[in-house]
């Protein structure tokens, strides 16, 4: 199939040349999945996928166009790439716009192996679904579910180019789900766990998941409210990656190039505390968003965009690299919808030297957080606002679980004030050990 979709690529740039194009790419990709939910130890729900999308962009001069569709005979690929001509034609031009240089251009590339050759059926997917929420309700305390799932699914993506790229990749990925409630009446909570990966011997098992699910359940039974302060706050985990999001969005350079990221004058500045290390590794074998080559044919390579604590790069795609006189870094994000656009791949923050509980030991009183809720973040003045839930920390350790917090900030005092845990583990595509951030401020009654 992966052949099968580089020849289709291919086929139609240059039907697109035929039509008067001065250059194109293409971008096809195949998937399938399937995915069964259950509850209360029955079938709730299943679904079974399959798709064809391609991807086109015209380009004539610095004029360009995208168009995409999901038929692929002659007839329909010879409209799509006359449309996709006529458009270009009536664009205003974009002195930006352009293939990465073809001598940066990829030719060979790293198996990552991304792919398991085992393909689920429904009724293994059901088992483990019915598995994980049996384990999860097994915990007293347990009063209800709000179900499990399990998940499979496969994609095959080829891109070529006009300007001599052409390759293909295919993946897979597994995953399972589950969420209960714990209590009764007035003081009900919730909580999920879940894990995703490449290959099925990766994911953690059913039983594993189910536990944690009680686990995280039954700890935020009768939370309690706190008065506003200004506290330390650690970031559980599950939550603290959401800080390296927030940094990929001012160090994208698309941001940059538009003047809408509060890091904008920041190159080679100091931007956190000097013991943080930020890596963007895309060819992590297994990763979750490792990538043999970016959306624009390019081989990336591992990438350090915080050096001790010191803000060393962006991440571009050719066109913002063009409007900010710099070469693309590989980072470039396609879609079969539009553009590339620059995007990080398997992002993380390196490991610290300390235990969490030394951490904790050391802060003494503060709030330790494993939900965040919300989106209050400004993207060019930094400041951060979000609600969140978790456990009050006192003498150095978890103490009682807090509900309807607001923590309060600017990301630029929040990244100079960060100090890592020691735990780092990879389970997503951008990870980060429990993290510390100082004297923050903290709205609840």
């Amino acid at each position: 199939m992966s052949k099968a979709n580089l020849e289709l690529a291919q086929k139609i740039i240059e039907m697109t040349l035929k039509c008067g194009a001065d250059a194109a790419d293409a971008v096809v990709s195949d998937s399938a999945s399937l995915s069964l939910s259950a509850r209360n130890g029955k079938l709730e729900d299943t679904e079974r996928a399959e798709s064809r999308d391609l991807g086109l962009r015209a380009m004539i001069g610095q004029q360009q166009a995208f168009v995409s569709g999901t038929a692929v005979d002659d007839e329909a690929l010879a409209r799509l790439a006359q449309r996709a001509v006529d458009m270009a034609s009536t664009t205003p031009a974009d002195r930006f716009c352009g293939f990465a240089p073809q001598e940066q251009l990829a030719t060979q590339w790293p198996d990552l192996d991304l792919a398991d050759t085992h393909e689920p059926d429904a009724d293994e997917l059901l088992d483990m679904a019915l598995a994980c929420e049996a384990e999860a309700r097994s915990h007293e305390g347990i009063t209800n579910s709000e179900g499990a799932g399990a998940s499979w699914g496969r994609g095959i993506t080829a891109l070529a180019t006009s300007h001599g790229f052409a390759g293909s990749y295919e993946s897979t990925s597994f995953s399972m789900s589950c969420s209960a409630i714990g209590g009764t009446g007035e003081n009900m909570e919730g909580d999920y766990a879940s894990h995703s990966a490449h290959h099925i011997e990766d994911l953690d098992t059913a039983k594993e998941i189910g536990r944690r699910t009680a686990e995280r359940t039954l700890a935020r039974l009768n939370p309690r409210k706190m008065p506003s302060t200004k506290s330390h706050v650690v970031y559980d985990p599950r939550v603290s990656a959401s800080i390296l999001g927030h940094l990929a969005g001012a160090i994208s350079g698309s941001a940059i190039a538009r003047g809408t990221s509060f890091l904008r004058d920041h190159m080679g500045q100091q931007v956190m505390a000097d013991h943080i290390q930020i890596i963007d590794d895309p060819q992590i074998p297994r990763g979750l968003r490792s990538t043999a080559f970016d959306g624009e044919g390019l081989a990336p390579q591992k990438l350090q965009p915080i050096e001790n604590g010191v803000l060393t790069s962006w991440f571009l795609d050719s066109a913002t690299a063009r409007q900010l006189d710099l070469q693309s870094n590989g980072r470039a994000g396609r879609g079969s919808g539009g553009p590339p656009s620059p995007s990080p791949t398997n992002l993380y923050m390196a490991a610290g030297t300390r235990a969490v509980a030394d951490l904790l030991k050391d802060i003494g009183t503060g709030f330790y957080v494993t939900e965040l809720i919300g989106m209050g973040v400004n993207g060019v003045t930094g400041d951060y606002s979000r609600g969140a839930s978790g456990f009050w920390i006192e003498n150095g350790e978890i103490s009682f679980p807090v509900s309807e917090m607001t923590i309060a900030g600017n990301l630029k005092d929040m990244f100079m004030n960060m100090t890592p845990a020691d735990d780092l583990r990879f389970r997503r595509g951008v990870n980060a050990p429990t993290l510390l951030i100082e004297n923050m401020t903290l709205a609840g009654l």
